[in-house]
């Protein structure tokens, strides 16, 4: 039995090839867009998962934290699972605050908005029961001497201690719960560094 087979013409053939080959872009840009979009801040790419020990942190969300018109920070919120409130924060651990600069500070400018971060968002109370923390987080900042431009702080909760590193190297651990609950308060408190950048690390 001879068969007849049918040939597309050319042009059919290029046309329905594009038109496939187009959707399938489409929808590979769109979905990548989409990744992009959930992990890049300020024109920086954030990893969407860090790991502390054998815990694995997912991103919760970042902001650009800005003063006047200069960029300073992206900050970024690192959860086991997904938060949008400040109780629901603390009471997930480990975590993880990521300070990814932008520009250079002097350590004394570093623990000048810490202090007035933590004086704004806890109470006289709060502040003296965790004063001799608040005072050797200002000693290890001030070991810093500087940050600069693509330096990384990390501000990471774990085992019931503030561990403090800056480019991947550990600087200090501070322990206490109450500690690091008011030293998160400074960028998820009542009254937080920048309001937007709150709203931006909860995801809301």
């Amino acid at each position: 039995m001879n068969r007849t087979l049918k040939v597309m013409p050319a042009a059919s053939f290029a046309k329905s090839v594009g038109k496939s080959a187009g959707g399938l872009v489409a929808m590979f840009v769109g979905l990548f867009a989409g990744l992009a979009l959930a992990a890049e801040v300020g024109g920086l790419r954030l990893d969407d998962k860090v790991s502390i020990g054998a815990q694995e942190l997912i991103l919760n969300g970042a902001g650009l934290r800005t003063r006047v018109v200069f960029k300073v920070y992206v900050a970024s919120l690192y959860l086991p699972q997904k938060a949008t409130e400040l109780a629901a924060v603390l009471a997930k651990s480990p975590r993880r605050i990521q300070l990814n600069l932008l520009r250079t500070l002097s350590a004394d400018q570093l623990v000048e908005a810490l202090n007035e971060g933590l004086t704004e968002n806890n109470t006289t109370a709060e502040l003296a029961a965790v004063k001799p923390q608040v005072d050797q987080l200002a000693t290890i900042m001030k070991s810093f001497k500087e940050v600069k431009e693509k330096d990384v702080i990390t501000l990471d909760f774990v085992d019931g201690a503030t561990r403090i590193g800056l480019n991947g190297e550990g600087k200090g651990s501070i322990g206490g719960d109450a500690f690091n609950q008011a030293l998160t308060k400074v960028w998820l408190g009542e009254k937080p560094v920048q309001a937007d950048l709150k709203k931006s690390l909860l995801g809301v």
